[in-house]
């Protein structure tokens, strides 16, 4: 570059910092920029899994990307590289007042470094933005995920069904740990996003605000106590949502109607104890046999996120 060229360049304002874990302060900044983002796109740019690593301080495999425009965070974005078989996972968003700028591209770019060009990305909600970055950085549709709701009168829900030598009661913290993380592993062990929850990733759910086991289902072998199954829910409080938010049955346990019976048992318990107008759930779209269950039960699909992915 000659000297002309130097005296009359602009510097680049922008700059990305990778973390392995963020400053208590950084962490607040991060999280109103979710707020920020979710007041204008409808929903988080980050789950609530994004959000627990966030606040948890360093996780092994776990990285946070912060986008800077001279020295205001107006982006982010979260490397989850803990999947032993699966390309690194992220989440990203731009601060809604600094979008068309550029900086969604240059972090898009900075994930395929930081990933070594193998990457999974979400797009929650699967905003035509979000699909326009992905086209830009070469990536093609992976994976939907619908959500799905219903409303919540309790009348119209299914009286619970139980096979005989099965009984349902709720989850005792600490002492039926073990036992859940057992069934789940074994309930999603071809689902390992969900499958290979820890009893550090149990910990940090029953650490949050929303957590409440009085709302958490095990179905019980009587014959051995043994733990068969369990619908998990949640109560989104500021929208007056409840949420199937994790229901697994023991592949030991399949065909005895499990599923249905703790689902009924679930949303009875979000609309008459918890006086709630509705509730959610995610499933994805290509499993059919689950979507066919949820629509006979009244739920319809109200918003899709999506997944993109190198083709490597």
């Amino acid at each position: 570059m000659n000297d002309a060229a130097q005296q009359t360049a602009e510097p680049d304002p922008r700059r990305i910092d990778v973390l392995d874990e963020p400053a208590p302060a950084i962490v607040r900044a991060v999280l109103t920029l979710i707020e920020e983002g979710a007041a204008v796109d409808g929903q988080p740019a980050v789950s609530e899994q994004g959000r627990i690593n966030l606040r948890a301080g360093a996780r092994p495999g776990v990285r946070h990307l912060l986008v800077y425009g001279g020295e205001r965070l107006v982006g982010y974005a979260q490397l989850d590289d803990t999947d032993p078989v699966e390309a690194p996972v992220a989440e990203l968003l731009i601060h809604p007042g600094h979008r068309a700028e550029g900086h969604g591209r240059a972090l898009g770019h900075a994930l395929l470094v930081a990933s070594g060009k193998r990457l999974r990305v979400w797009a929650h909600g699967g905003h035509p933005g979000a699909r326009h970055l992905a086209g830009v950085l070469g990536l093609t549709l992976f994976r939907e995920l619908r959500q799905l709701r219903r409303p919540l009168p309790g009348d119209a829900l299914p009286a619970p069904v139980l096979s005989p030598g099965v009984t349902v009661r709720t989850f005792v913290p600490g002492e039926d740990d073990e036992a859940w993380l057992a069934v789940n592993a074994a309930a999603f062990a071809h689902h390992p996003e969900q499958g290979g929850l820890t009893q550090r990733d149990l910990d940090d759910r029953k650490a949050e605000p929303w957590f409440d086991p009085a709302g958490f289902f095990l179905a019980v072998r009587d014959e051995d106590g043994a733990v068969i199954g369990f619908h998990w829910t949640k109560v989104h409080a500021a929208e007056r949502l409840g949420e199937v938010y994790v229901l697994g049955i023991h592949p030991s346990a399949q065909g005895l109607g499990l599923g249905k019976a703790l689902t009924s048992i679930g949303l009875r318990y979000l609309a008459g104890e918890r006086g709630l107008p509705g509730a959610m759930l995610y499933v994805d779209a290509d499993n059919g046999a689950a979507v066919s269950v949820y629509e006979r039960l009244g739920f319809t699909t109200h918003e899709v996120d999506l997944m993109y992915r190198t083709e490597n």
